[in-house]
């Protein structure tokens, strides 16, 4: 699981990479708002956990910026402010949760473990990009024809679209390919990424995935700069 963490207090910020390293998750730190916003458009995060007082760029303009872009991921701000209408101006932004310091390092990781689950469970019931749409409940494409997908299928091409013009290391592909408790062998993104695109060629989607074996991949649209829209 990779999480974005924008904190620019370096002792917290070393604290807290350390702490969620050593319970397995990937982390990128970012020192300002405008280094949050660019690690966003150019990678996909779980979660991303927020300072709200930064410098360049404050946490609710960044946050703004990212959420302006199409970008899902949730977030979680982190703040010393602790009066309503902050928590209400962060919310209203685009958080998802709010987090007031101080706070125990341990409910901040059951927070970020929250949010993750949930979305994981989200379903859109259709996501639109290009000219193709993806049903997530019938796992069916639809562009200049339809066709339906395997359940692997539909989960690889949602995280794409979700994600479009991002270049997607093949670990992050392999973790959004299975069913949570899945055993996947990594060799199978390979595989799909390649059902994935003849599938939409066959329907002449405007939509395809670059890149070969072992990764990264990204997904763009013909003529389009997909980069941080979808």
């Amino acid at each position: 699981m990779r999480i974005l963490l924008a904190e620019d207090e370096q002792d917290m910020s070393r604290v807290l990479a350390a702490i969620f390293k050593h319970e397995g998750y990937d982390i990128d730190v970012a020192a300002n708002g405008q280094e949050a916003v660019n690690l966003a458009e150019a990678n996909s995060y779980d979660c991303m956990i927020m300072d709200v007082m930064m410098p360049v760029k404050d946490g609710l303009t960044a946050l703004a910026e990212i959420r302006a872009s199409g970008d899902t991921t949730p977030v979680i701000m982190l703040t010393a402010k602790a009066e309503v209408e902050d928590r209400i101006q962060g919310l209203d932004t685009g958080a998802d949760d709010y987090l007031a310091k101080p706070f125990s390092v341990k409910e901040l990781m059951a927070r970020v473990r929250s949010q993750t689950r949930r979305q994981g469970a989200f379903n859109p019931g259709k996501i639109t990009l290009g000219n193709t749409t993806l049903d997530v409940e019938s796992a069916e494409v639809v562009a200049g024809n339809t066709i339906s997908l395997s359940p692997k299928e539909a989960r690889l091409l949602r995280y794409f679209m979700n994600n479009a013009g991002k270049s997607l290391d093949e670990n992050s592909v392999f973790r959004h390919l299975g069913e949570e408790g899945e055993a996947e062998d990594q060799d199978e993104v390979w595989l799909y990424v390649n059902y994935l695109k003849r599938k939409l060629a066959s329907v002449q989607s405007d939509l395809t995935v670059e890149g070969q074996r072992g990764g990264p991949y990204r997904l763009i649209q013909s003529g389009v700069n997909t980069y941080g829209s979808h």
